[in-house]
């Protein structure tokens, strides 16, 4: 099968053919590239207005000289995410050319279009994806029919947030390439570091960076900075995620994953878990319609296509709203996690000897040393006392017999039997929910509640693994909480629904209304809502 993909969410006007029995790749793109400042809503639909038809025809002309005149099987086009103006005028190219050629439509989101290409080429089987790109960033993983997200960003895409850096410099579009140039002469300044669960957030460290270089610190050692915190932020919720779903097995896409330094702390992280790392080349990072080509032949080939009627265009098409037709409904990122006496979450190794666990956070090879050094010692230092709070509000915790801060080590009682994700009741996760509110009622937040940092035992269930955890008693702070162990939820359970409606009936129980209603909008508010 030979398909023509046609791209252009935001910048980039890109027409493609894939011939699926070679695998074969012609890629034509024709980027926009503003005089000033970021991307014009305005002007990047009038460069697609000229652009498309330019592509488009050089991609058609490849495809008749190399293939003939029937040459074309389908049509295949991004119907979002992306900037509307532009996506309109990409579906009528596409429409028009597939009522032309008298061929099928297919209609491809354009970030699981990103993960696909990388698994195509990888060759792996069910990985979880990063997809850092300028308007979005988030990590999928497949599990029952669909892509779940397991993370993402709270607020704007990993590129548009570099984007406001350079233009507060006054750097022209796009400002990453620039950062990567700079920060190659700079040096290590502190910045603010977001992780919550999965979850991220860069507008803190971009209004730091501002600031920053408004008061004088050199530009380079901004770039580094950013650099180091904004990756490094991506790497850990990625190994949070290999370790949530139990896969040893990451592609990275998007235009951002271009960047060097970002793909080196992934390699070196999944090298140090021992997992298999895979990142496309360049041409298909960026925006491109090679991804879109690949996936339509995939999606036609099993029948997935659209009439005209129903090909509107989705500014906002969420990765998770789409019905994954061309893989086998039982094949899932997650895996079953074989229980030792060694264990290794995320940020740590759990040495399990009788009836006593030594958790040692050991150093993260990805980060800058003095990032890594502050973030071992004070998830350290507050785990223990978060530990020894929760207790006190009645939640069962492990009780921490010794802490060493230099070495960032705590050792303390083993309890439970098994994770939650291996004993997922709705009587469990609703006395999660409960113990969530109470100790939200104590102005402590777990920070990284998954299936993975809950222990059940013959009677009890416990919450550990605080290391995430700080003290608030803001409502948006327990909120995401909540947020977070539903993520974990729908990226490890089967049918997720009745455990979330359990979940949030334990919290209702205890816990105040008003951070339910602001768990909506959270959800509400997520990069692809």
């Amino acid at each position: 099968m030979r398909v023509l993909g046609i791209e252009g969410t935001a910048w980039c006007a890109s027409a493609a053919v894939f011939d699926d029995a070679g695998g074969d790749f012609f890629i034509e793109s024709d980027a926009y590239e503003p005089d000033s400042g970021g991307i014009h809503p305005r002007e990047a639909a009038e460069h697609m207005g000229g652009a498309i038809p330019r592509v488009v025809e050089t991609a058609l002309r490849y495809a008749r000289e190399e293939y003939g005149s029937d040459a074309i099987d389908a049509v295949a086009f991004s119907q979002g995410p992306g900037l509307g103006p532009c996506l309109r005028i990409v579906g009528t190219a596409a429409r028009a050319l597939a009522r032309t050629l008298d061929v099928p439509l297919v209609g491809v989101n354009h970030m699981v279009a990103h993960l696909e290409i990388g698994r195509y080429r990888s060759g792996f089987g069910s990985p979880v994806c990063l997809n850092a790109s300028g308007a979005n960033a988030h990590l999928l993983g497949y599990r029952d029919g669909r892509y779940r997200v397991l993370g993402e960003t709270m607020d704007t895409g990993v590129g548009n947030a570099l984007d406001k850096f350079t233009r507060h410099v006054g750097w022209t579009h796009p400002g990453g390439p620039k950062i990567e140039a700079h920060a190659a002469e700079g040096s290590y300044v502190e910045l603010p570091y977001v992780v919550k669960g999965m979850d991220f957030s860069f507008s803190g460290i971009m209004s730091a960076a501002k600031d920053a270089y408004d008061d004088g610190v050199p530009v380079e050692d901004v770039c580094f900075s950013l650099q180091e915190h904004t990756f490094a932020m991506l790497t850990e919720v990625a190994e949070r995620a290999l370790s949530l779903t139990g896969t040893d097995e990451l592609v990275l896409g998007g235009g951002v994953g271009q960047n060097d330094r970002l793909r080196e702390m992934l390699a070196g992280m999944c090298a140090d878990r021992g997992a298999s790392f895979y990142a496309p080349e360049p041409r298909f990072l960026r925006d491109n319609a090679g991804m879109i080509a690949q996936l339509g032949a995939r999606m036609a080939s099993v029948g997935d296509t659209v009439e005209v009627a129903d090909s509107a265009i989705d500014p906002n098409f969420r990765p998770d709203q789409v019905p994954v037709t061309w893989r086998d409904g039982d094949e899932s990122a997650s895996r079953s996690v074989a229980a030792g006496d060694d264990l290794r979450g995320a940020e740590a190794i759990v040495e399990i000897a009788g009836d006593e666990v030594t958790k040692r956070r050991l150093p993260k090879g990805y980060r800058h040393p003095e990032l890594d050094e502050t973030l071992r010692r004070e998830r350290t230092v507050l785990e223990a006392r978060l530990l020894a709070d929760a207790r006190k509000q009645g939640v069962p915790t492990p009780l921490v017999r010794d802490v060493d801060v230099a070495e960032a080590t705590i050792r303390m009682q083993r309890v439970g039997e098994r994770d939650l994700a291996a004993a997922l009741t709705e009587a469990n996760v609703r006395t999660v929910g409960e113990y969530l509110a109470r100790i939200h009622a104590a102005d402590v937040v777990h920070g990284d509640p998954t299936t993975r940092n809950v222990r059940v035992g013959e009677e009890r269930v416990f919450l550990i693994d605080f290391g995430l955890g700080y003290g608030s008693g803001h409502v948006e702070d327990h909120a995401m909480d909540l947020h977070v162990f539903e993520q974990s939820l729908e990226g490890t359970a089967a049918e997720p629904e009745a455990l979330v409606a359990a979940f949030e009936e334990g919290y209702r129980a205890v816990g105040a209304d008003e951070v339910l209603d602001r768990l909506r909008g959270i959800e509400g508010r997520g990069r692809y809502q």
